[in-house]
C-alpha cells in the first residue's frame, strides 16, 4: 500500500500482516519530486480497515479491479465514500481510514511539492481531500489505469507508471528556490520553531505561509508538526527510543504532549500503534 507516504523497509514488528509490495525508486528528474513508485497484486489485510498515516505530502492511489476503493470519515470513521478507479490524496492533518478489501493497485508517493507539475491547481486546493484522478485529467486518467491494468506484473506497472508520469512532466519545471530552501531548512533535526526557518531562509512569516499553502498544501506550522511526528514514528519503530526520551529527543514539551500529538496524527497512542502497525508500510490496522 501507499503512506500514501511509502513503505519504509520491512521490520520485526508484533503485526501479523505481510504483504509483497514491489517498491520502485525514481530516477532523474522524478528523483526530485516523486519519493518513490509502490505495486502490489493483492493485500491480505490484519482488519477490514487500516489508517494511512500522514507524511506532509500528496500521494496518487490507482486501483486496478472494478471493486472501489473504500474511504471512511467522520469521527468514529463510519462515513464511506465509494472512489471508483484512481484517486489523489491531498496533504492532511490526520490519518486517512481506507477499507482493506483491495486488488491490485499501483501507486506514487510525491515528495513534499513534488505532485505540483502534474495537476494544474494550488497544492491547498487539495489539502485534506481524496480527488477522483479523473476528474483533474479527464479521458487521460482512464487511458492510464487501462494501460496498467494491461501490464502483467508489479514492478512493470511501477516502471510504467514512471514513464506515463515523465511524459507529462514539463521538463523545464523545477521546484523554486524559495521552496527547495524551505524543505531543507524544515529537515534539521535541531529545528524547534518555523521562526527559525524564517531566519534560515530570509523569508516573511507571510511569505513562507503563502509559499507553503500554494505548493504544500500545509501551513509552515502543520507541515513542520508532521514532519517532526514522522521523525519520532522512526525511532519508535527501531526501537531506539521510548517514553520520556522519545519525547525529549524531538523537542515535545514531555511525554503527555508527545502522546495529544501522536493520537491527534496517527488516530492512537504510541502503544497502541506498536501493537497494530502493518509491516513494511505507514498503515495501522483498525483493531476496533
Amino acid at each position: 500500500m501507499t503512506s500514501m507516504r511509502g513503505p519504509r523497509p520491512v521490520r520485526e514488528a508484533p503485526a501479523s500482516r505481510v504483504t509483497s509490495i514491489t517498491v520502485h525508486r525514481p530516477s532523474a528528474p522524478l528523483a526530485d519530486l516523486v519519493e518513490l513508485f509502490w505495486a502490489a497484486d493483492s493485500y491480505v489485510a490484519q482488519a477490514p480497515r487500516e489508517r494511512v498515516l500522514p507524511s506532509g505530502a500528496q500521494s496518487l492511489v490507482i486501483h486496478l479491479d472494478e471493486r472501489p476503493l473504500r474511504i471512511y470519515a467522520g469521527e468514529d470513521a463510519t462515513d464511506a465514500t465509494d472512489v471508483p478507479g484512481a484517486i489523489l490524496c491531498g496533504a492532511r492533518q490526520a490519518p486517512l481510514v481506507i477499507d482493506t478489501a483491495l486488488g491490485p493497485t499501483v501507486g506514487v508517493e510525491f515528495k513534499p511539492g513534488g505532485a505540483r507539475p502534474f495537476f494544474d491547481l494550488p497544492a491547498d486546493a487539495l489539502t485534506g481531500q481524496v480527488v477522483s484522478l479523473d476528474a483533474l485529467w479527464g479521458t487521460s486518467a482512464r487511458a492510464l489505469r487501462e494501460r496498467l491494468m494491461e501490464t502483467p506484473s508489479p514492478l512493470a506497472r511501477a516502471q510504467l507508471l514512471e514513464a506515463l508520469l515523465l511524459r507529462r512532466l514539463d521538463r523545464s519545471f523545477e521546484l523554486g528556490a524559495a521552496l527547495r530552501l524551505s524543505l531543507e531548512a524544515f529537515e534539521h533535526r535541531e529545528l524547534t520553531s518555523v521562526a527559525e526557518v524564517n531566519r534560515r531562509t530570509g523569508l516573511s512569516p507571510k511569505r513562507l505561509l503563502a509559499l507553503f499553502r500554494e505548493e504544500i498544501g500545509l501551513s509552515p506550522k502543520a507541515f513542520w508538526r508532521i514532519r517532526r511526528f514522522r521523525a519520532a514514528l522512526r525511532d519508535l519503530d527501531h526501537g531506539a527510543l521510548r517514553g520520556a526520551a522519545l519525547a525529549a529527543e524531538h523537542g515535545y514539551f514531555d511525554q503527555a504532549h508527545f502522546v495529544r500529538e501522536f493520537r491527534s496524527l496517527a488516530g492512537s497512542t504510541p502503544r497502541e500503534y506498536l501493537s497494530a502497525r502493518v509491516v513494511g508500510s505507514d498503515h495501522v490496522s483498525v483493531l476496533r
